[in-house]
């Protein structure tokens, strides 16, 4: 009954954020970069971000201390965001908020001194280091790849649901009705985006729930359900930099943009997404451990097929 409740505020609040966002004309207007064609209200992230936090303060009792304040520490990221949805702020200034709550979030972490891949254990003080890269990163490409109507929502739910399924942590479960009320507005066609501040703080919420744990080989769990995300968006800006393109710069490049260049709908891609996703957390459910690292492996050849696949349909340098 509560996950349902959460569920309904959610979907409230999503509406009102949509009719205040038309009233004050905070409106997505289509560009030559846009995957849409019609002038959308953004900011509809703000009711996923405001019922996980309901649901965090509720919980609280059952999150460790340490947890519970390296979430927290997105509230940073929430505000800078959620201007940026309003009045576009410089890069820079998204960034550097961005890796002040990196560094916050670590600091209640207690920092990373470990990382547990099964087979073998990283230790050492430059795991910080890469742990911090990786929570911007992991905020960014999740930004980055929400561009075409439920794509992000979607996969937020599917690696939510494998949180509370595989890795016993009720934060899954919140994350997934709070995601879950959004997504009725904006499956295709969106009648709200997400905007900055729903993909943003998605991303840093997962990448802290990450490094929050990195025993037991949970790192492949993360590589394996982000990996439409994170290979997308890692080959993209590869591909990008070796083309001497400036990175930073918006574009329409990744592999699900491509594919809707391509001539697929918005549904047809996230339904495809949704599969591949399903396929690996019934395979992580069902497998033990001891061969997650075996099906990452698989995980990858997957990716690398997917791509070359796109790459048929729609060149990269087309």
């Amino acid at each position: 009954m509560f996950y349902l409740a959460l569920f309904g505020l959610s979907l409230l609040l999503t509406y009102l954020i949509r009719q205040y966002a038309i009233k004050k004309s905070i409106i997505d207007i289509p560009n030559e970069r846009s995957s849409h064609s019609i002038p959308t209200p953004r900011g509809g992230g703000l009711a996923v971000i405001i019922t996980f936090f309901i649901g965090l303060f509720i919980f609280r009792e059952s999150i460790e201390e340490n947890l519970f304040y390296a979430l927290l520490s997105s509230l940073p990221i929430i505000i800078v965001s959620l201007v940026d949805d309003i009045v576009t702020l410089s890069s820079k200034i998204r960034f550097i908020v961005q890796a002040l709550s990196a560094l916050l979030a670590l600091y209640f972490l207690g920092g990373v001194d470990s990382i547990d891949f099964i087979f073998f254990q990283l230790n050492g003080w430059w795991l910080n280091i890469f742990a911090f890269i990786s929570i911007l990163w992991i905020t960014n490409l999740y930004n980055f790849l929400d561009g075409i109507d439920g794509y992000a929502a979607s996969e937020a739910i599917l690696v939510a649901l494998g949180i509370y399924l595989i890795l016993h942590n009720n934060l899954g479960i919140i994350v997934a009705v709070a995601v879950l009320g959004f997504l009725i507005f904006n499956w295709h066609k969106a009648s709200i985006f997400m905007g900055d501040v729903g993909s943003a703080t998605l991303g840093f919420i997962f990448a802290i729930i990450i490094f929050s744990d990195t025993s037991g080989g949970n790192i492949y769990f993360w590589l394996i359900m982000l990996s439409l995300f994170w290979y997308d968006a890692t080959v993209t800006l590869v591909r990008r930099y070796q083309n001497g393109e400036r990175v930073t710069q918006a574009h329409k490049k990744h592999a699900y943009q491509r594919l809707t260049q391509f001539g697929w709908s918005h549904s047809r891609v996230v339904l495809y997404s949704i599969a591949i996703n399903v396929i690996f957390l019934l395979l992580l459910y069902g497998i033990p451990r001891e061969f997650w690292v075996y099906l990452f492996v698989f995980n990858l050849i997957m990716m690398a097929v997917i791509m070359k696949f796109v790459d048929r349909k729609k060149g990269f340098y087309d």
